[in-house]
């Protein structure tokens, strides 16, 4: 490669030329000062347009909060109460209860229909509204599930037969003293209603438009300028970007949408939500001037950039290039293939990289290759030597035989049950085993003990669960039987007692060996426990004289591996002997891999 002239470095040259393309961006920005005109202007027409907004949302939070408290006189009213019990209303109170909800606390009533439990309507003296009517209105599955709140809800009035959408206000009636069926009270609002929530944004409606949406989308109110209009693709745009906006609040502070800038105001309570939508011309007006001159600006500054970034990525790019090409061309068996660049910059230290990295590729492979070697030389040798435990086992069965032509009956059980826990023990190299085959185990264990020790003790096992199907780490119970034997019975000569308890206790599963020999002394007891709270790594350091406790350590670190922290062993000695109890977390997912490993 031609060597190129010497420079301080591919970074240095970056940023020399990008200082000069960034300083004359500056020079020519300078000349655009009209950008911050023009964010400060737009910042303060949406400002202007949220404080609105807010102002709104209030103004709907306190009429929803008045529409409450004045439905809430009317459950409280003592006529309303005494429609809900059983004798109900005479016919004057009825008539008077009719006419007592056009003076309720709420302004804008178009018209209102109060059903008792007992299908009795109250409504206006010309209203002709039955029960019938109230029922097949529907409106009784806008007030939901809620005990006693008050709904707002926007639909067509089939209740009161005008067929026109309208706003309701709507709730459950309930007794205050008797658990009867509630009855249901519905008001109809004029529009007047809403406008006087739209009404608090002044003479701001002149430019923008202002409207509300209830739950569902539906555009409830507007108030639109008489140039502009929202059209239904817009509506549906607002209605979109409300609904997937916050819970409550202002859930939209100047949001740019198709058209404009949208600010919204959502009341908890109500579900209704307050918007302003202010065009884009009205953002833009004063500023067009301004953008027609930045237009140009950076126009210029684009045309300069691409020039100059075509020209400079030629040159850097040449030796990277170099670099990509010998890279995907690399098939991985020629190592001969190496880069040389003279471009006195990091380049070149990439390019030595590469050149070192093939070397090691090539040392690795032949490294594998050695080791697949070696391995193929281990797996024979392990294939040889597993014929060796079924020598053995060939052979004790011959002794067997032997001893059984002599009838040497002692002989036979101990050969018998040492060739049974050589098997069980070796289990085919897993390390985990069904309980059954590790009671085999220990049982195998005990009656050797028993021929070398006679009338020394003797055992009884007890298992609770399905030994069969349960599963455990192999060669835990056989230590703990073996310190039995050799520390609790070593000042008896006779009478001695071993028990093994294996059960389930809230998806543990404990395994427990009791002796009826010398107790633990207390300070081993306490070691012992406290090395269920010891991380494992601290756990071989409790026992520094591997002859007091190395058993214990080896079960403990070997239940923690497999099991996690949930393992625990721990002792306890009282005047009648000691007992040693192992616990083992037990779940479907750890059962079903144990399994496998065993079928395995």
């Amino acid at each position: 490669m031609k060597r190129n002239e010497k420079v301080s470095g591919i970074q240095k040259k970056y940023l020399k030329y990008t200082a000069a393309l960034l300083g004359l961006a500056l020079l020519l920005s300078s000349l655009g000062a009209g950008l911050y005109i023009k964010n400060r202007l737009t910042r303060a027409v949406i400002a202007k347009y949220e404080f609105m907004t807010e102002r709104m949302g209030i103004s709907l939070e306190n009429l929803f909060r008045q529409s409450d408290e004045a439905t809430a006189e009317c459950v409280l009213y003592d006529d309303v109460q005494q429609s809900l019990r059983s004798k109900g209303l005479e016919e004057v109170s009825r008539i008077g209860l009719s006419k007592y909800f056009a003076y309720v606390g709420l302004e804008h009533i178009a018209d209102y229909c109060y059903v008792d439990n007992k299908g009795n309507v109250y409504s206006k003296s010309y209203s002709d509204v039955t029960f019938e009517d109230v029922t097949d209105s529907g409106f009784q599955d806008y007030l939901g599930e809620d005990y006693a709140r008050t709904k707002w809800f926007w639909a067509k009035d089939t209740l009161f037969g005008t067929e026109q959408e309208a706003l309701f206000i709507g709730r459950y009636v309930r007794s205050m003293e008797y658990a009867h069926e509630p009855g249901m009270l519905f008001f109809k609002m004029d529009d007047a209603f809403l406008e006087g929530i739209t009404g608090t944004s002044g003479e701001l409606t002149s430019e923008a438009a202002v409207g509300i949406i209830d739950t569902k989308g539906q555009l409830c109110f507007s108030s639109v300028p008489e140039e502009f209009s929202l059209g239904k693709k817009r509506q549906a745009d607002i209605s979109e970007r409300i609904a997937g906006s916050g819970s409550a609040g202002m859930i939209l502070e100047g949001e740019h949408i198709p058209g404009g800038v949208l600010s919204a105001y959502r009341d908890e309570a109500s579900g209704l939500a307050v918007f302003s939508f202010v065009p884009d011309k009205v953002l833009n007006q004063g500023i067009f001037p301004v953008f027609l001159v930045l237009a140009g600006i950076y126009l210029v500054v684009l045309a300069a950039a691409a020039v100059l970034s075509i020209y400079f990525s030629r040159r850097f790019t040449k030796p990277i290039q170099e670099i990509r090409t010998a890279m995907a061309e690399f098939d991985g068996s020629n190592f001969d293939r190496t880069i040389e660049l003279h471009t006195n910059t990091e380049l070149d230290e990439i390019g030595h990289s590469y050149n070192e990295l093939l070397g090691n590729i090539q040392r690795l492979l032949e490294e594998i290759k050695e080791q697949e070697r070696e391995l193929r030389t281990s797996e024979l040798n392990m294939l040889i030597s597993q014929i060796n435990p079924h020598f053995l086992y060939n052979t004790l069965d011959t002794i067997y035989m032997l001893a059984r032509i002599n009838k040497e009956e002692t002989t036979m059980r101990m050969i018998q049950a040492l060739s049974r826990y050589l098997r069980l023990s070796l289990s085919k190299g897993n390390d985990i085993v069904t309980v059954e085959d590790e009671l085999e185990n220990v049982k195998s264990y005990l009656e050797i003990q028993q021929i070398r020790n006679r009338d020394l003790f003797s055992y009884k096992v007890e298992c609770q669960v399905d030994a069969a199907h349960t599963t455990v780490l192999k060669l835990v119970l056989q230590p703990l039987v073996e310190n039995a034997v050799k520390y609790g019975f070593q000042d008896i000569f006779e009478g001695g007692q071993i028990r093994i308890t294996v059960w389930k206790e809230e998806g543990e599963l404990y395994l427990e060996v009791y002796n009826n020999g010398t107790p633990m002394e207390a300070d081993m007891v306490q070691k012992i426990n406290g090395m269920n709270k010891l991380p494992l790594g601290e756990m071989k350091n409790s026992f520094p004289d591997k002859r007091h406790g190395y058993g214990v350590v080896n079960i403990l670190t070997r239940l923690r591996l497999k099991y996690g922290d949930g393992a625990a062993f721990y002792c306890k000695a009282q005047a009648d002997g000691t007992t040693c109890t192992i616990k083992i977390p037990q779940g479907d997912g750890q059962e079903a891999y144990e399994q496998e490993q065993i079928q395995i």
